[in-house]
């Protein structure tokens, strides 16, 4: 018996030890039965007041990026796919949950007696049992239960010796996998799986704010094209202010014939045309900008006027770049490659998944029972007498439920039982086909790595071309601003003398402010080539300082 006790005691300490971290904590109810608060509250804009400076919202390209990272509602969106990645290990851990169980049923009956030996012509039975099971599979597969059960019974029969009759057991049982699902390697596939799949959602993440980074950056350099653009254009217009001042004053004079004076005046009637469409086009920008740090939500800061700090400066590197290094950066850096290449890892799993399901379901199974019995003792004489009739209770000796269990956790009456089942399909052409599919999949991935590293080199190809092109560009743009501002001086003089017309003074201003147009544009141009480089290479989270929790 004290052996039986030791073995029991044993395997309930394996038991409690197994399941110890999945048991329910403290707040299990709460969680529960509470009532959660489902409703979503968005939270306001932060940290734009940081970067009011007076009355205005001056942005570096650093903060500006910092409040986007913040407050930028797609970049929220796409965090969350984490999330749901993140849950889906929880939920892989499902099958290892214990499960608790319990019933308790109340049954009285009235049945007429079949014969003399029904002991009441008239059987009247109360039957009251209750079931109470714990059960709960382990990461090496195994599957435990215990289970206690208890009954009483009461009736009117006369031939009943123990009335009411109270039984009890308590039985430990347990599955053992000897082939499909055995060890831990294998019954946590899944788990494996779902922390491979975040792995792949954290890749995903990185790329996508890498590209709305990008997006959000290409944006502050368009409102600094506009803002440029638009003193470009006003520049122009006191060019043409001038221009039609000195023309008027000369017609005044009788120096120029009423003739010429039109020309003036519809250079100075363009330039302000130009000058308007610079500012409509500068409050589109400013508005799409303000969108990307979210002060559109917020009445106090929308209303602000912008100051971009970054100025459009030419180049200052003028070596050439190494394409070559910059496609091997690009090979071990974009996380869009690293997320194709962590689907292969998935497309593992997934094929030993499948190899675990084609093996047959061969399991050890063993239970343990041991039987208690108590209640009231009717001692009689004789079963019945000759005229088949139940013999008078002779004494009654008292007892109870505590009876029951005592026999029971005494373990004098024990139940064993040991078994092996065997499920084995003679074909399983479903698992086979999955195997298939898997292994085609994992050749389909291996292809989208090859054809993801394809395209990351010429990408980067192409855009370190578009940077040495920008670069030329802008030279070029100087050299010919220089040439046009020569020109100009040179046709002024030419005019003060009296060697030129007005007509020509006017197309050098012209050229001019296409030059310094060209020159504005080519700078932007080279920023917005730069960013494009370094985003697919996939340094731009580094050479911004974006920092991905």
């Amino acid at each position: 018996m004290h052996s039986n006790i030791f073995a029991i005691g044993l395997l309930c300490s394996v038991c409690l030890e197994a399941q110890y971290a999945t048991f329910p904590q403290g707040n299990y109810f709460r969680e529960t039965f509470g009532n959660k608060i489902t409703r979503v509250e968005l939270r306001s804009p932060v940290r734009l007041t940081d970067s009011v400076i007076g009355d205005k919202l001056e942005l570096s390209l650093r903060s500006y990026l910092e409040l986007v990272m913040a407050n930028n509602t797609d970049v929220q969106i796409q965090r969350l796919n984490v999330e749901t990645a993140a849950n889906a290990i929880t939920r892989a851990f499902a099958p290892f949950d214990p499960l608790a169980t319990a019933s308790f049923t109340n049954t009285r009956s009235k049945t007429p007696a079949n014969g003399v030996l029904d002991g009441a012509a008239t059987v009247s039975t109360l039957n009251q049992p209750a079931n109470f099971r714990y059960q709960q599979t382990l990461e090496t597969g195994t599957q435990y239960n215990v289970a206690f059960f208890g009954q009483k019974q009461t009736t009117n029969s006369g031939f009943q010796n123990f009335n009411p009759a109270l039984n009890s057991n308590l039985s430990f049982g347990f599955v053992q996998p000897l082939l499909r699902d055995r060890g831990g390697l294998v019954n946590r596939l899944p788990i494996t799986l779902a922390k491979s799949r975040l792995r792949q959602s954290q890749y995903q993440l990185r790329d996508q704010i890498m590209r709305l980074l990008a997006d959000a950056e290409n944006v502050y350099w368009d409102v600094v094209f506009a803002r440029e653009n638009l003193a470009v254009a006003e520049s122009s217009l006191e060019l043409a202010s001038a221009s039609l001042k000195r023309s008027q004053r000369e017609l005044e004079l009788g120096a120029l014939s009423p003739l010429d004076i039109f020309q003036p005046q519809q250079v100075y009637a363009s330039a302000e045309i130009r000058v308007s469409q610079a500012r409509f086009a500068l409050s589109q920008r400013e508005d799409a900008l303000r969108k990307q740090i979210a002060a559109d939500l917020d009445p106090g800061i929308r209303r602000l006027p912008l100051v971009l700090t970054e100025a459009v400066l030419p180049p200052t590197d003028t070596g050439a770049i190494d394409a070559e290094m910059k496609v091997e950066r690009a090979l071990q850096m974009r996380p869009d490659l690293k997320a194709a290449i962590q689907e292969l890892d998935s497309d593992d799993i997934g094929i030993k998944v499948i190899r675990n399901v084609l093996k047959p379901a061969l399991n050890l199974t063993g239970t343990y029972t041991s039987q208690g019995r108590g209640g009231i003792f009717n001692q009689r004489g004789n079963l019945a007498n000759s005229f088949g009739q139940s013999t008078p209770v002779i004494s009654r000796i008292p007892g109870g439920f505590g009876d029951a269990l005592d026999q029971v956790f005494g373990f004098g009456f024990p139940i064993y039982q040991f078994g092996i089942t065997l499920r084995l399909p003679v074909r399983d052409r479903a698992a086979s086909a999955n195997l298939s599919d898997a292994i085609i999949n994992k050749r389909r991935d291996s292809l989208a790595v090859r054809n993801i590293e394809q395209t990351t080199r010429l990408d980067v190809l192409n855009a370190v071309n578009n940077v040495e092109s920008s670069k030329a560009s802008v030279k070029l743009a100087i050299v010919a601003r220089d040439f046009a501002q020569k020109r100009l001086d040179a046709e002024q003089k030419k005019y003060e003398l009296g060697t030129s017309q007005i007509f020509f003074v006017l197309q050098a201003q012209s050229d001019l402010i296409q030059a310094q147009s060209e020159l504005v544009r080519e700078s932007v141009n080279y920023r917005r080539n730069n960013l494009n480089l370094i985003r697919r290479t996939g340094e731009l989270l580094d050479e911004r300082g974006v920092y991905i929790d």
